[in-house]
């Protein structure tokens, strides 16, 4: 894909990401996208920052460090770390990223606050809620979501900023809809539980049902295909 076509597609979400929020209602700074630039070569990515973007969602460790090496002069560039996250890769993401999508257990948790480098701003972390109670998804229940969320605010090298999930997908906008109203009702309680805490951030929507989720109250959408199209197959 060249740089002009990452014009045109960034462009293209924008203005998607616009006429969501404008139907919703809502404030057309409200949410913000996330470009999801995994298995996207580096090059791709200095595209799109030319383009204006910042914030870049990355799911495979070593590659988002090749990535952020080759890229060490854009010094402005948000690195957000959405996959699934093992103890052992605690270190270089609390190390390397700005934010953290898919937190579901404590134990990952500490370990992120333990090794975030003093000299950093806390980690901004998000954790991620099985929200549409599937066998083969990752997060936490939402009946354990109040025990975790205490947990993470507790530790001193991470601010607890929201929740991201990935639903079970749908075509139909009604349906899409209804998993992303009841995360928005889990942070909407965990920010009646604490007030004081900066529980901003509902980081949910991808590309096939980008305006259900703002409907419903996103602020962090993560679009991969929309802006970069089709990832190739993994080995």
């Amino acid at each position: 894909m060249t740089e002009v076509a990452i014009d045109e597609t960034l462009e293209a979400a924008r203005q998607r990401l616009a006429r969501a929020l404008d139907a919703a209602g809502r404030p057309p700074y409200a949410a913000e996208l996330l470009a999801v630039s995994k298995t996207k070569p580096a090059d791709l990515i200095r595209a799109a920052y030319a383009c204006g973007q910042r914030a870049f969602g990355e799911n495979y460790l070593q590659e988002a460090l090749d990535k952020q090496q080759a890229l060490t002069d854009l010094d402005d560039i948000a690195w957000h770390f959405i996959g699934p996250l093992q103890s052992n890769k605690t270190r270089q993401v609390a190390e390397h990223f700005a934010w953290v999508h898919s937190i579901e257990r404590e134990k990952v948790a500490r370990r992120l606050s333990e090794q975030r480098p003093a000299d950093l701003a806390p980690l901004n972390v998000c954790l991620q809620v099985n929200i549409s109670a599937e066998a083969s998804k990752a997060g936490v229940s939402l009946d354990a979501l109040p025990a975790l969320a205490e947990a993470v605010m507790a530790l001193p090298r991470l601010q607890l900023r929201g929740l991201m999930a990935i639903p079970a997908p749908s075509d139909d906008p009604q349906h899409q809809r209804e998993p992303f109203a009841r995360l928005r009702h889990a942070l909407e309680d965990l920010q009646a539980r604490y007030p004081e805490a900066p529980l901003d951030t509902l980081s949910m929507g991808m590309s096939d049902d980008l305006e259900a989720a703002v409907a419903e109250g996103a602020t962090l959408v993560r679009l991969g295909t929309a802006i970069f199209g089709q990832r190739p197959p993994r080995d």
